[in-house]
């Protein structure tokens, strides 16, 4: 008989989530995940499989966290244009918050490891799909209440507001401050 797990393979995608999104796949050795996780690299590969199937775990973690995390600010009270503005105000002070300015970690996926793998690329496809259909969602609550101009084609606006929303999170990983930033938050608001 096998000995039993001697961790919580939950916590352990927990922590090592937080690994490649520190160092980013291809940097990330089993030993980091060794040393992170506290066990052994038998019982890293008996329970996960391999290093890549603990990223997409991992990676898989990140993005539902984060959906529901833009879902909540995208469901507070207020108007459309407040919840936006809100969420993108929030992103910012996510992004430079952290100390070690690991920016999305789906965005980092997407440009170190998309091209090449087929199964992180339909993980950050999806995420990036499900942040689309939210932004479309409040926008077209904006265009029902008359706060955004109904005429316009609200999936336009959400693929729109989507890229901007990477292109901020790219930037934060080297602003000095929230200014830049903020002008970005600005203009969108100011174009919707």
């Amino acid at each position: 008989m096998g000995r039993p797990k001697q961790f919580d393979p939950d916590v352990a995608v927990e922590r090592a989530m937080d690994v490649f999104w520190r160092k980013g796949y291809a940097a990330t050795t089993p030993q980091d995940l060794v040393d992170e996780l506290g066990i052994g690299k038998g019982s890293l590969y008996n329970t996960f499989g391999s290093k890549h199937a603990l990223f997409e775990r991992a990676l898989a973690r990140y993005r539902a966290s984060q959906a529901e995390w833009l879902a909540e600010l995208l469901d507070h009270p207020g108007t459309a244009k407040d919840r936006l503005r809100g969420a993108l105000e929030a992103l910012v002070e996510l992004d430079l918050g952290d100390p070690d300015r690991r920016g999305c970690m789906a965005v980092n996926a997407a440009a170190e490891s998309a091209p090449s793998d087929a199964e992180t690329a339909d993980t950050v496809r999806k995420m990036f799909a499900r942040t689309e259909g939210a932004f479309r969602a409040t926008v077209e609550e904006g265009q029902r209440a008359g706060e955004i101009d109904g005429g316009r084609d609200a999936a336009a606006l959400a693929a729109w507001l989507l890229a901007t929303v990477i292109g901020m999170r790219v930037m934060a990983k080297t602003a000095e401050d929230a200014t830049q930033l903020r002008r970005v938050v600005d203009a969108v608001m100011a174009s919707l």
